[in-house]
């Protein structure tokens, strides 16, 4: 059974940050709020986590709706390839709402358990999961979490999120009332950025 715990991101405890840590060490998936929607991570070096979050949102994980969160950029070279006018969109646009589409590292198809050449990155402007990120050292895996309501894409209420996964994930963090808007997708794998979902953010604005 997960808990419940609350962590304001204009001011996170480090002592319950380490605590999400140690649970991602051990294989944990945890649930948290970003600069978009709520959204379910885990350690990337740990498959079995990999593997549970696959199942808890019928996700293959081949499938590019899995993304990478950083803390910032420093270590995206390590997994992506970011050719110099991506590198200044990027700099120019994260922190942010976006989801950049990147070539992938041959590390990546080891992560994700596929022939994957493509890979989501964010580094959204959320102090939590990018402090969680930090203390962590490496990136989390990521994907949204989806309403079954027709209407709302997006469950925003912390406490509601932890009454359904509470049975599927160890900590469901309660970062305040999430958004309802996912992130704004934007291919860079080609010779100009596309994009893939107009979400929040304007890149256009970059």
């Amino acid at each position: 059974m997960s808990i419940l715990l609350k962590i304001y991101p204009e001011n996170p405890s480090e002592k319950k940050l380490r605590e999400v840590v140690d649970c991602l060490k051990n294989g944990g998936v945890v649930i948290y709020p970003t600069d978009t929607v709520y959204a379910l991570g885990c350690d990337i070096n740990s498959s079995k986590a990999i593997d549970r979050i696959t199942r808890i949102s019928g996700n293959k994980p081949g499938e590019s709706n899995f993304s990478l969160i950083f803390y910032d950029m420093s270590h995206l070279s390590d997994y992506c390839k970011v050719d110099n006018n991506t590198f200044k969109l990027l700099r120019k646009a994260l922190p942010g709402p976006f989801t950049f589409i990147l070539d992938a590292k041959t590390s990546i198809p080891k992560i994700f358990k596929s022939k994957k050449k493509t890979v989501g990155i964010r580094i959204p402007d959320n102090t939590i999961p990018r402090e969680i990120v930090r203390l962590l050292g490496n990136p989390i895996m990521t994907t949204s979490i989806h309403d079954e309501d027709e209407v709302i894409d997006y469950t925003t209420n912390p406490e509601l999120i932890h009454e359904k996964y509470r049975k599927l994930v160890d900590i469901v963090i309660d970062g305040g009332f999430g958004g309802n808007e996912p992130s704004t997708v934007i291919d860079c794998t080609g010779d100009e950025p596309v994009i893939v979902r107009q979400g929040k953010g304007d890149i256009n604005a970059y």
